[in-house]
Order: C-alpha cells, then sequence, then structure tokens
C-alpha cells in the first residue's frame, strides 16, 4: 500500500515560486501569513471585500467611501516641489474632482493617465475644502479593462499586497485537480452545499458581503471540510486505541461497597451512571481512554476512587495525579479514611519524599503493597516502578498536555487511562480536544452544596467589604481573598496578594489572615493552608493557586478582587471554593469601574447562574476556543476557515459523519474512503493515514 502522497495533490505541495507573481522574496513573506505553498493559499480566504460596482459620478456616492466611476483627463497640475502632491483634474458625467500622489514621478502619471484619454479609477474619495478628491487610486483601468464590482480583500502582511494575494489565489485555483466528493452524499443534498472546487472558486470570489459570511453556503462547506478532517483523525486515534491490547480488570465489588455504605449521602445518577460506564470500559480486554467532565462539586472525586478501588479488588494498582502539591495532599487526606474503611493501602508520594522514606514508599509500590498512590507528577518519574498499575486517574488534564500522557504510556502501555476535568468544556470544544476520548459527564450536583449569592461591588466599597468581614470572621465563618498578582506591579493598576494580606492583617488582626501564592516555598505554602483548613486563620489571601480542589466547607465567603481581570470559566471555579458546608455562602466580585462590554457581560452571567456548562458556552462566546481553554496548553488545531465559536453545530456532525464512515468502512477503501483520504492529505491530517497502515 502506498502512503506518499497522491499524485493529483503534487501541483498544491509546489513551491509558492510556481504561482504567477510569486518570486522567492515574496515566498518568504508569505510564511508570515502560515503559507508555504499553494494549498495554503487556497484555504486562505478573503477576510471582507470591497464594493467595486462603477457609478456616472462622484456625486452618486456616499462619501466618504470607496468609489469606481469613468472619467476624462482634463489636466495634470505638477507639483513645484517634491514636498507637494501631484495633482490630476478629472470629469465624470457629472462633475470634475482630483486624483493625488503624493508621491510618484509626473512622467509616469502622466503616461498613466493621458490628457484626454478615457480610465476607469477606483478608490477612496473624501471632500476637502469642499472639492471631492481620491488620493493614490487603487486601480485606474483603461478601455475595456474592467474591475470586479466586489472586490476581494485578503490577509495581508508587511510586503504583501492585495492585487498579489488575488492573482497568486487564481493561480492556486487553476491547480486544483478534479476530486471525489467525500461528505456524505444526503448531507450534501440536505445543506444544498456546493463541491469542494466550487464551494473554493466561490469563497475567492464573493459577489457581495453574504458571501464573506462564515453561514454562506460555500464556507459551510469549507468549514465542515476541515472540521471532518480533523474529526475523522481523532475517530481514526480513538479507533486504534480502542483495538490496543489492555487488562481486562474486574474487580469484585467487595471494596466500593463498603465505601458506599459508609457514606453518608445517597451518591447521584450521574455518579453512579459515570462509575458503570468506567467499570464496564475497565473490565474489556482493551485499553480505557475515558474523560470525567464535572461542574464544580459535582462529585468526580468519588468516581475516580471507585474505579481505584475496583484495580485493587482485581489485584493490580491505580494511580492518582493531581497538578499541584496542595490539591495531591487534600485528595489524599480526602480518600485516606475511604480507602481504610474498603481495606485498600493508599500512600501519598511528591517531590518532597527525600532519601529513606521515598525508597521506603517506591519499595512497596513495586512489590504490590501500595494498592493506591497518590501524587504530583512524581507519581511518574523514571524511578517509579509499579508491580501491577491497571489504571491511571489524571486530574485536571488540561495542567498536564500531552507529553506527560506519553510518560504515563511508557509506564504500562496496557494502563487504562481516567482523565478528569472540573472545566467544564462546551460540546463543539470537547469534540475538538477530546475527540479521541470516551466521555462521561457529571451533571448533576450532589446533596449538600448550599447555593452561592454572587454580587458585583465597586473597589471604591472596599472598607464596607473589610468590615463585612471582620464581623464574619467574629462569628467564626472564615473567607477566601483571592488578588490576580503576587506582588505590586508598574505596569499593571492591580493590588498584589502581599499588600492585600498586609492590610487585611493590619485591619483584622496579625493572626487572623493567611497568605497563599505559587511563588512561597512549599512548606510555607502548606503551612498556611493546613492553617486555614484547621481555622485557625479566619481570611486566607490567595493567588488562583486555590483556584483548583481546594476544599474547606466552613469557608462561605469569597471575595475576588478586581474580578474584571479575571476569565469567565477561572471565577466560576473560584467562586466553587465555597458554598461546601451548610452556612449561606457569598460570592464578592471586586470591580473598578468603568467596565468594558466583555467584562460587563462576565459579571452579569456569573451573577445570574452557577451552571458551569451554561458559563462555559458563554466564555466561548465571549472569548473564543483558544481562550477558553488555555492556548498555551489547549492542543486546539488552528483552523484556518473553521470558526469554532460560530459553527458548534458542524463539528458535532462532523463527528457522527466521521465515526459513521469508520464503522462502515474501517480502513477507507470504499470510493468514499478514498475520498476522504485525499481529503486528509489536503488538510496535512496524514498522520492519520499512518494509523490505518499500523491498525
Amino acid at each position: 500500500m502506498s502512503t506518499g502522497r497522491p499524485e493529483p495533490l503534487f501541483p498544491l505541495f509546489a513551491g509558492l515560486e510556481t504561482l504567477p507573481g510569486i518570486g522567492p522574496k515574496t515566498a518568504k513573506l508569505l510564511a508570515n501569513l502560515r503559507i508555504a505553498t499553494p494549498k495554503d493559499l487556497l484555504l486562505t480566504l478573503p477576510e471582507k471585500g470591497i464594493d467595486r460596482a462603477p457609478v456616472d459620478s462622484v456625486q452618486d456616492a456616499a462619501l466618504p467611501g470607496v468609489v469606481t466611476v469613468p472619467v476624462t483627463v482634463r489636466r495634470h497640475m505638477r507639483a513645484p516641489s517634491n514636498r507637494q502632491p501631484h495633482r490630476v483634474e478629472v470629469e465624470d458625467a457629472r462633475t470634475t474632482f482630483h486624483l493625488v500622489y503624493f508621491r510618484g514621478h509626473a512622467k509616469a502619471l502622466e503616461e498613466l493617465l493621458p490628457v484626454g484619454e478615457r480610465r476607469t479609477v477606483s478608490g477612496k474619495v473624501e471632500l476637502y475644502d469642499g472639492l471631492a478628491q481620491m488620493p493614490h487610486p487603487d486601480h485606474v483601468l483603461g478601455e475595456g479593462e474592467a474591475v470586479p464590482p466586489f472586490e476581494p480583500v485578503y490577509p495581508l502582511t508587511q510586503g504583501i499586497t492585495n492585487k498579489l494575494m488575488i492573482r497568486a489565489a487564481k493561480g492556486a485555483l487553476a491547480r486544483l485537480p478534479p476530486l471525489p466528493e467525500w461528505i456524505d452524499g444526503p448531507l450534501v443534498a440536505e445543506r444544498n452545499w456546493l463541491a469542494f472546487a466550487e464551494a473554493l472558486a466561490r469563497a475567492h470570489g464573493p459577489e457581495g458581503p453574504g458571501d464573506l459570511s462564515p453561514q454562506s453556503v460555500a464556507r459551510q462547506r469549507l468549514a465542515y471540510d476541515e472540521l471532518f478532517a480533523h474529526q475523522l483523525t481523532l475517530a481514526l486515534a480513538r479507533a486504534t486505541a480502542r483495538t490496543r491490547p489492555g487488562v481486562a480488570t474486574s474487580g469484585d465489588g467487595r471494596m466500593r461497597r463498603r465505601v458506599l455504605a459508609s457514606l453518608p449521602f445517597q451518591p447521584t445518577g450521574a455518579q453512579m451512571r459515570s462509575i458503570d460506564e468506567i467499570d464496564a470500559d475497565m473490565g474489556r480486554d482493551r485499553r480505557m481512554n475515558r474523560l470525567l467532565q464535572g461542574d464544580v462539586g459535582s462529585g468526580k472525586t468519588l468516581v475516580a476512587l471507585m474505579a481505584l478501588l475496583a484495580a485493587a479488588e482485581a489485584g493490580g494498582q491505580g494511580v492518582l495525579m493531581a497538578p499541584t502539591e496542595i490539591l495531591a495532599r487534600q485528595h489524599h487526606e480526602g480518600l485516606r479514611p475511604l480507602a481504610d474503611e474498603a481495606g485498600a493501602v493508599l500512600e501519598l508520594l511528591t517531590g518532597r519524599d527525600k532519601g529513606a522514606e521515598r525508597a521506603a514508599k517506591l519499595a512497596a509500590v513495586a512489590r504490590g503493597d501500595i494498592q493506591i498512590l497518590v501524587g504530583t507528577h512524581a507519581v511518574f518519574q523514571r524511578d517509579v516502578a509499579f508491580h501491577d498499575l491497571r489504571l491511571a486517574v489524571i486530574d485536571e488534564q488540561h495542567r498536564f498536555g500531552v507529553r506527560q500522557r506519553l510518560l504515563l504510556g511508557e509506564k504500562s502501555e496496557r494502563t487504562d487511562v481516567l482523565v478528569m476535568t472540573a472545566t467544564p468544556i462546551p460540546r463543539s470544544l470537547a469534540l475538538t480536544q477530546y475527540g479521541d476520548m470516551d466521555l462521561s459527564v457529571l451533571d448533576e450536583k450532589p446533596p449538600g452544596r448550599t447555593p452561592v449569592t454572587t454580587s458585583a461591588v465597586p473597589v471604591g466599597r472596599m472598607g464596607d467589604v473589610t468590615e463585612r468581614l471582620r464581623r464574619a470572621v467574629a462569628e467564626g465563618r472564615q473567607a477566601y481573598w483571592v488578588c490576580p498578582l503576587v506582588e505590586e506591579s508598574e505596569t499593571q493598576d492591580v493590588t498584589s496578594a502581599e499588600e492585600r494580606f498586609r492590610s487585611l492583617r493590619a485591619a483584622l488582626g496579625e493572626g487572623a489572615v493567611g497568605l497563599v501564592h505559587g511563588q512561597m516555598p512549599p512548606a510555607e505554602k502548606d503551612a498556611a493552608m493546613a492553617r486555614f483548613v484547621r481555622g485557625e486563620t479566619g481570611v486566607l489571601v490567595a493567588t488562583t493557586v486555590i483556584e483548583v480542589g481546594v476544599n474547606v466547607p466552613n469557608a462561605s465567603i469569597m471575595v475576588i478582587e478586581r474580578a474584571e481581570t479575571f476569565g469567565l470559566a477561572q471565577l466560576h471555579q473560584l467562586r466553587g471554593r465555597v458554598g461546601r458546608g451548610a452556612a449561606a455562602s457569598t460570592c464578592l466580585l471586586l470591580y473598578k469601574p468603568p467596565l468594558g462590554k466583555t467584562a460587563e457581560a462576565r459579571l452579569r452571567i456569573l451573577r445570574e447562574t452557577e451552571d458551569g456548562f451554561r458559563i462555559s458556552e458563554e466564555d466561548l462566546a465571549l472569548r473564543g476556543a483558544g481562550d477558553v481553554i488555555g492556548t498555551a496548553q489547549s492542543g486546539l488545531p488552528r483552523f484556518r476557515i473553521a470558526d469554532l465559536e460560530g459553527q458548534a453545530g458542524l463539528m458535532e456532525t462532523a463527528s457522527s459523519d466521521a465515526r459513521a464512515l469508520l464503522a462502515a468502512d474501517p480502513t477507507l477503501r470504499s470510493p468514499r474512503g478514498e475520498a476522504a483520504r485525499l481529503l486528509l492529505w489536503l488538510t496535512e491530517q496524514d498522520r492519520a493515514l499512518r494509523l490505518l497502515s499500523v491498525g
């Protein structure tokens, strides 16, 4: 089987210099637009358009504005010096006006615009001292030449003109070979989509503003091609993962029954459903790759513990990896009593374990004496050898990324993987980022979570907030105070955590206030955290280090300073630190007026709802896909045409279509499968085809 690029696509992957008007220097400049081949040009669509439909006279146009008008050249008014513009008086059907050139040789301009000749000029016309003038026309056309009535405008970079882009795009379109249809026939008919080549021609030759909209038929079709290729890649990865051998892990339920019997509450239906889904996956002899997605406080940890106990019941081991030491210790403290109840050995391993203590733990892990290991990424360091690792649970996956997943694969190729995220992700993004994984969703809150009252307060009322805190602390309640920066910054007008800590300590008393931030030595951080957990300090001043997972049921007040500088999902995560006990809880969003439109919308949404999934959809609409997940770690593909915010529905269709195609044609050898292979080459998702050749 050939694994090389199909020959019909060769012209689209040739050098850019093979296109009209592009030399080596221009090709280098186009790299700034992520354009390296004619194929890249095809998928770089115009951003906007200019209406160049001709009018009889500038008097018929709304000024200032772009005008295309036939004229007769009346006279040249040469500038007495280089510092003054060269003017050309022209006459249209009803009036005279000036073309103005601030630079340019008079001789060349006289050749371009000979007196007495007819020309069509197009450019921006403005009124100057009551006289209409067109500085530096975009187009000067002779008899028989025409400008497109609606001119596409491409993204540009220094040294690249729109004229060059139009010409190069036409050259790239001419290279497009006839291609078979890779989209499901009924879907093409239902959406009234054009064929791929027609859609490209329409997108590059828009006839009006409607053709530039992401909702236009041509752009919908092209966006779908991109999303379908991406989802096909993920579906192939998923199908390959499903054929990878795993170890069937089926416990007898004895440990899990003891834990469930000891709980003071009944797990939610969503928790029980997720426990069953994971149990079924672990019982199969292929490797599990599942995402457990749940809002703040939806009870993911209990679900994870049940899976870890299933591994222990079957005679294997499980590991739970958390992104921070604070969270690893908290998991250990929370799970240890339940593991004891179940009769399972659960231990903590962090980077702080040294010497003989670490050696003893590693030996116990290697012998299989420790059944469940909790820790930071230290649990996957090379010197940690497991006796029989069956399950790895990764908490807050977006903090880890692909490298850690590969390290896990080295530990055991057959280990089942359960990824937990407390950041509700809109379904379209979940499909984009985790489309290679099976999904379990916790969409119910366990009993005992109290609603949180959320209010927005201007920073001018800081004194009132401090006084309210003083009273709450005197009543034995606890509060978080979150600041966006650790130290004073000259560039940002934001009070730092250290500065706020000093001012609150002065107002509330020395021992009443603690401080935690990411730059503190771990021992100091843990000690401050422990004092707060024990109730010795009433207020904990912190940076977003407490965003994930910290659990202090007595804390019922959350103050977020300069809330307008935080993202919506982050604000929701921080708010989730309160409302964990019986006391009525409050979240105060301190903001500095005036608020921008986006910041105002963010704070309004937070006041309206505690539903993390609704919040994530709103966040996507406000900020865009990369920001919601955090572009640096997101692993989101950079689509050239598809718009994840505006075309979320297309992603869902592409996902189910890709899975259906692979179910019917696992090797992509049917006519449609072969066409889909061309699409994967065209969109440079051809690494997916390597999965087919090895799978």
